[in-house]
């Protein structure tokens, strides 16, 4: 009965618990459907253990539920858990099951994180990606049969493949091909491509530390950051010699960057067939084509947070964390990282952005410091007190400044310009234009010893030989049919006939001066502006009430300016737009033999349509606007109809100041407005799809996939941008002293937009070594000398300095003030009746007889009347004896300071003769005992002389 009674017992609570496992059941299914829109499969896998983990007394109570919750969780296939099925027939639990075997079954297929860098077999690293859609055009079948012969070739070459179907792509269209670069295809390519590795660690002391370390020390970064790797003594890569490096791991010996430039290196060589007659073969064709939509090498995590993986070392969550967040703007840049991830050049391009703006730091401060003295001076000013009181500027009626439409007006209507314009035309105008003279010397020379430090430290110092040998363009090769012998190495190569050359750089030196011409002819067209709408502007001014107010501040002058400057700034960069795609174009057409020529050549191309372009505008304003007006009643004009514009009373230096300013700071905008917001945008709308995805479902390839392109050029743009900001705070200074402030704040932001980006927003660049910034040192060595004749200039033309100097010196007539008169004494008297009719204005309400203008000329009823006075001819003078003086003086102490500082520093001589000479003896030590090896074993080719003659090289190294 009791028997009877407890199995009773049993019974029901067991199927009170079948109840209750079913309420809970679809609880549970409520909430997986949550976790699977939600989580990432590890989260799904952890939320099932979970749902199964029941109370051990229920087990006991309950013990076929008990055994099969537990089967469940020790299941070794999919078939043990369907059989467990059987025993949930009766409830709703059997709908729960059935959901969990199919997403299992899903899970099953993807066993492994898709959020890898490696093969499927979780070993072999995926050193690049090609991708491509097969999609059903024209072309299909001809695509087909390219990448079946391109990726038959590769594997011929020694690389592995290994292919992700379309259907595992998150948009289910797109195919990629994983490449791995097996040990034997590194170790042969790196010796083709003379990789230097490590042979034993460096024992050369360091440098003895800084005494302002400890004053830097919140500036410094963590030293496993800034020095991830040990320094070695390193040596060309010998298949034979083995043995001499320092393998400790085949799989880690060669860094992902020098893998990927191994693997390039193959796949821009290898041929995919012939077509039209001709041998085509190259990556870069295959992309142009649309056979390949993308190739590149991966990241290796996540810049958010580090890889799952224990083998990856997730350099790119470090780079992330430590340098491409603004909020460590202050703190140095981790080189030796960089240049690990990312290769030499893009590093040697991070190396000189820092120490450009280290050096932007002095030219700031001085800078800041010349402004401040002009603004604390600026009620001591005696010219702009004159213009400003009523008694002296008030009574002064000036000549119109257009023809008919323009009336008379009195001096004192520019007294807030005329203030102004003190800030920057004073006397540490002169100062500054001569400390950046030197200042700019400064930088290139000492940058030269910070780029020889860098060249030994990565091992660049042999390389300007390497290069020649190793980047000749595939370009080159293939549209090169015909052949001659190399005078050096007395092989076959291909040449580009002489003929063909000059027909070329024809076509390309036509184009690049066509488009010069442009550019000319848009400034011409600005100018034109100018003169057409100033009289616009004067008479808007005069005849609307609501800008009476600020008329003293707003001149027609001021809007004219301004107006013209925001233009210019729009011709500028449509132009930049057009020019960019057709340099490249030309670029291309003249067939650069190496990559280093094809660079060169670009960036000459570039740089001078650059220049022209944003210096025109401030060329003009400098050195033209103003000079060549005529007087009242002879005007000068441009195609015979618009007159030539006049510069303000106070001076033209206020206007190249503003137009420096608009142009300068909207390039700097619209720059990091390019190179942050609008990848940012792209990146975001291109995986918006993807963000509903788990993590692990969303492949390390396909994140990089949705990522943009950091192309062949993009680190030239990178230059450019520096190169033309560097022109604007050196060539047009003088003008404007805090060009420098505003270069050093923009830089500090370039930094890490720059570094953000590229972490974060581009693929990974394939690596590429560079031992120098190449032909843009040339550049900003020409800039630096051009720069010390236009401020030269500035100060003499443009600025009122000297024909105050002048005043002071010569024509002053009060000892206790001498600068009193100044005013009245530069503007000359003109009589209204001489006014011819095209220059008459239509109404003189108040009967004005004379009028003044700025210029040195005779008086009405002098003999020599409207002729120059002796003290214009004394000011020019003045001027052309100053700029001789200023640019001798400037570049006596340009060339001395660079004679003084040696290029390469004397540790870094004595670390590379050192180096060179360790490297040789291990060398040779190494052949010693591989020698002595072959005697022991009785190698009749290794003679007693050929022992002897190793010994003697060796005490010849030690001697040498």
């Amino acid at each position: 009965m009791l028997l009877c009674r407890g199995k009773c017992m049993e019974f029901t609570f067991c199927y009170l618990f079948q109840v209750f496992t079913s309420i809970a059941t679809l609880t549970y299914i409520f909430f997986f459907l949550y976790q699977l829109f939600t989580c990432d499969a590890c989260g799904h896998m952890q939320f099932i253990l979970k749902s199964l983990k029941l109370d051990v007394t229920l087990g006991k109570t309950c013990p076929d539920i008990s055994s099969s919750v537990k089967k469940l969780k020790n299941c070794g296939n999919m078939g043990e858990l369907l059989c467990l099925l059987w025993y949930f027939r009766e409830t709703a639990v059997l709908v729960f099951f059935i959901f969990i075997c199919l997403y299992l079954l899903q899970i099953d297929k993807r066993h492994q994180s898709k959020d890898s860098i490696f093969f499927r077999d979780g070993v072999r690293r995926i050193d690049f990606v090609l991708s491509y859609v097969d999609d059903l055009n024209k072309e299909w079948e001809k695509k087909l049969e390219r990448r079946k012969e391109f990726e038959s070739n590769l594997q011929k070459a020694g690389l592995e493949l290994e292919t992700e179907d379309k259907k595992e792509s998150e948009d289910g269209k797109i195919f990629f091909v994983k490449i791995h670069a097996p040990w034997e295809v590194l170790i042969t390519y790196a010796e083709v491509l003379n990789i230097k590795v490590p042979i034993r660690e460096n024992d050369i002391p360091p440098m003895v530390e800084n005494p302002l370390d400890c004053v830097l020390f919140p500036l410094r970064l963590p030293e496993k950051v800034m020095h991830p790797e040990p320094d070695y003594f390193t040596a060309p890569f010998s298949k034979d010699k083995q043995e001499l490096y320092l393998i400790n791991d085949e799989s880690t010996f060669f860094s992902p960057s020098m893998r990927n430039r191994i693997v390039n290196y193959i796949l821009t060589r290898c041929p995919y067939g012939t077509e039209e007659g001709k041998k085509k073969f190259g990556i870069k064709r295959l992309l142009n084509n649309g056979t390949y939509t993308a190739a590149y090498p991966l990241h290796d995590c996540q810049y958010w947070k580090k890889a799952s993986d224990p083998n990856c070392d997730s350099e790119r969550y470090t780079l992330y964390m430590e340098w491409a967040r603004f909020l460590r703007f202050y703190k140095e840049q981790p080189l030796d990282l960089i240049r690990k991830y990312y290769g030499e050049k893009i590093g040697i391009y991070f190396a000189w952005l820092g120490f450009y703006t280290e050096m932007l730091f002095l030219a700031a401060v001085v800078g800041l410091i010349c402004f401040l003295y002009g603004l604390f001076t600026m009620d001591e000013n005696m010219s702009s007190k004159e213009i400003c009181d009523p008694a002296i500027g008030g009574e002064i009626i000036m000549c119109p400044l257009c023809d008919r439409d323009c009336e008379y007006w009195r001096l004192n209507t520019t007294c807030e310009s005329s203030q102004y314009s003190h800030l920057f035309d004073n006397v540490a105008t002169l100062f500054f234009a001569i400390f950046m003279g030197i200042w700019v010397t400064l930088f290139l020379e000492f940058w030269k010893r910070r780029q020889a430090r860098l060249k030994y430290e990565w091992d660049l110092v042999d390389f300007e030989e390497e290069q020649q040998q190793l980047q000749l363009r595939p370009e080159y090769e293939a549209k090169c049919t015909q052949k001659k012998k190399n005078p050096v190495t007395q092989e076959m190569e291909p040449y580009l006939p002489l003929t063909s050359q000059a027909v070329r750089f024809c076509i390309s030196g036509a184009t690049v001066l066509f488009w010069v011409s442009l550019i000319i002819a848009s400034m011409i067209a600005v100018i034109v502006y100018r003169l057409a709408v100033y009289a616009a502007f004067a008479s808007l001014m005069e005849n609307t009430q609501t800008l009476q107010p600020i008329s003293g501040l707003l001149t027609p002058q001021l809007a004219t300016s301004v107006t013209a400057s925001c233009l210019n700034f729009v011709i500028i960069m449509v132009l930049n737009f057009f020019y960019e795609r057709i340099a490249i174009w030309i670029t291309d057409m003249e067939i650069p033999r190496t990559h280093m020529e094809y660079e060169n050549r670009l960036t000459m191309k570039m740089f001078l349509f650059q220049f022209v372009n944003y210096y025109s505008s401030c060329f003009y304003v400098a050195f033209f606007k103003g000079k060549f007006v005529g007087y009242p009643g002879a005007y000068t004009y441009m195609f015979n109809r618009w007159r030539n514009e006049e510069c303000d009373p106070a001076g033209c230096l206020i206007e190249l100041t503003t137009q420096l300013t608009i142009v300068m700071a909207g390039k700097q905008i619209w720059g990091n407005i390019q190179e942050a917001i609008v990848p940012w945008i792209c990146n975001w709308w291109g995986r918006r799809k993807a963000r509903n995805n788990p993590e692990n479902l969303y492949s390390r390839w396909e994140q990089d996939h949705d990522l943009q392109t950091f192309g062949a050029l993009g680190l030239f743009y990178e230059y450019l941008e520096m190169v033309i900001q560097f022109g604007f705070i050196t060539l047009f200074v003088a003008s404007f002293p805090l060009a420098p402030l505003l270069a050093l704040m923009n830089n500090i932001l370039e930094i890490r937009v720059d570094s953000w980006k590229l972490t974060t927003q581009f693929r990974r660049p394939v690596a590429a070594k560079a031992h120098s910034i190449g032909v843009w040192q040339e550049i900003l060595n020409g800039m630096a000398i051009l720069s010390v004749v236009t401020n030269a200039f500035i100060v003499a033309f443009t600025s009122d300095m000297i024909p105050r100097l002048v005043y002071y010196y010569a024509y002053s007539e009060s000892e206790d003030s001498p600068m009193s008169g100044y005013i009245n004494n530069s503007l000359s008297v003109f009589q209204i009746s001489d006014f011819r009719p095209r220059n008459e204005p239509k109404e003189n309400p108040e009967n004005f007889v004379i009028c003044r203008y700025r210029d040195y000329r005779y008086p009405p009823g002098h003999e020599r009347k409207y002729l120059h006075t002796m003290q214009f001819w004394h000011i020019l003078a003045a001027k052309l004896a100053f700029i001789i003086i200023m640019e001798h003086v400037v570049f006596i102490v340009k060339f001395f300071v660079a004679w003084m500082i040696p290029d390469v520093p004397a540790d870094v001589k004595a670390k590379i003769k050192r180096e060179k000479y360790l490297t040789q003896k291990i060398l040779h030590e190494y052949e010693l005992e591989k020698l002595k090896e072959r005697l022991c074993q009785g190698d009749k080719r290794a003679t007693e002389k050929e022992f002897i003659a190793t010994e003697g090289r060796m005490e010849l190294s030690r001697a040498m």
